[in-house]
């Protein structure tokens, strides 16, 4: 029988995202029922509800969530009703060209549930990043369902999700950051500080957190930046020069580019050692352009990269970072800077803006 639970939704661009009751359908055959018990409140939900992601509302937002398995579809098989889950939104097909190719990591046709959430009314919700978690109850494919430690704190476990998963890959796995490297991470956000944790977790032994922001900076030490580098009214070569100097004069292994603006990628570009690695996981702006002399491409050698959700696998990543966390290795609490419920959703997405937060997470249990 279809179910009637709260959920919040956002109607049309840049308009507040309001709670009303939606339908979760019965499971199609490898669909799951989840018991929602909290959701972070991520960025990516911030650009749906005001139009910068499409233009397909009704949205159900929120997709940074933690569960418990309620229903399975039929012919589920990956997990069992009362599971303790992290929602994902890399559920791979294992059968696209790069699920072939040996790097699913870039599946090109990730598994959604197979029946949409509605309105009351039947209209058909499209869930943020397949998943539409701020709401009591959401239907996923299974394949988005990873199994986790009970252990872990909801609020806590479901930031694997995307930001912090975001962060901590962009350092693990994307720039494959090594025992002894050096690491600057631009730009101390949610995703950023998960980059300096990530970092400080693959053995990093220079951490270097830059930001025009002191309260950041704190922040950045917490998850183990060495060094801390206020860029307030720095150019972009004072940046390159103070990264160098705390690099021996060479400039970082791996620079991080948290932000995704053409002046923090370039700052990147210039603060890395020859054959540094660049990473990019801010996400740029659609109309964001890109000047850098080709001859300092060639020079400099190295790879430059962009990482989509830290070049994550869910099913092998997220249970590893769960119980580093819960093994004290990994202060995934540390990111939970308040907490709201559903009510709270609207106003916490409008206070991403002011960059004051790491994560708020809604609470729905």
């Amino acid at each position: 029988m279809p179910q009637s639970v709260k959920g919040v939704i956002a109607r049309g661009a840049a308009r507040p995202a309001e709670i009303v009751e939606i339908v979760i359908p019965d499971p199609g055959p490898h669909d799951v029922v989840v018991d929602v018990e909290a959701c972070g409140v991520c960025h990516t939900d911030l650009a749906y509800r005001d139009g910068d992601v499409s233009d397909d509302f009704p949205f159900l937002l929120g997709h940074e969530a933690a569960g418990r398995v309620a229903l399975i579809g039929d012919e589920v098989t990956h997990v069992a009703v009362g599971d303790y889950v992290v929602l994902n939104w890399r559920a791979v097909c294992g059968q696209c060209r790069a699920c072939r190719k040996g790097v699913p990591q870039y599946c090109f046709a990730t598994h959604n549930a197979s029946r949409r959430m509605t309105l009351a009314d039947g209209t058909e919700l499209e869930a943020a990043l397949g998943i539409g978690a701020f709401a009591e109850k959401t239907l996923v494919h299974e394949g988005q369902c990873t199994r986790v430690s009970e252990q872990a704190r909801p609020e806590v476990a479901g930031l694997l999700g995307c930001g912090v998963m975001a962060g901590l890959g962009a350092a693990l796995n994307t720039g494959a950051v090594q025992r002894g490297e050096s690491v600057a991470v631009i730009g101390l956000g949610g995703v950023g500080c998960a980059a300096v944790a990530g970092a400080a977790l693959a053995g990093a032994t220079t951490i270097i957190a830059c930001d025009i922001d002191a309260k950041k900076l704190a922040a950045a030490e917490e998850f183990g930046a060495t060094a801390t580098l206020d860029t307030h009214g720095l150019s972009r070569d004072q940046i390159v020069e103070r990264v160098q100097e705390l690099t021996g004069g060479f400039g970082a292994d791996v620079v991080i580019d948290a932000v995704g603006l053409p002046a923090t990628y370039e700052t990147a570009f210039y603060a890395r050692d020859l054959a540094g690695r660049v990473v990019l996981v801010g996400v740029p702006g659609p109309r964001a352009e890109l000047t850098v002399p080709l001859a300092d491409v060639f020079s400099r050698g190295g790879a430059l990269m962009s990482s989509w959700y830290g070049d994550c696998l869910p099913e092998r990543d997220i249970p590893t970072l769960v119980d580093l966390h819960l093994a004290g290795r990994l202060p995934l609490e540390r990111f939970v800077t308040g907490t709201v419920g559903l009510e709270g959703v609207d106003h916490a997405l409008s206070t991403l803006h002011e960059g004051d937060v790491l994560r708020t997470v809604a609470v729905t249990r």
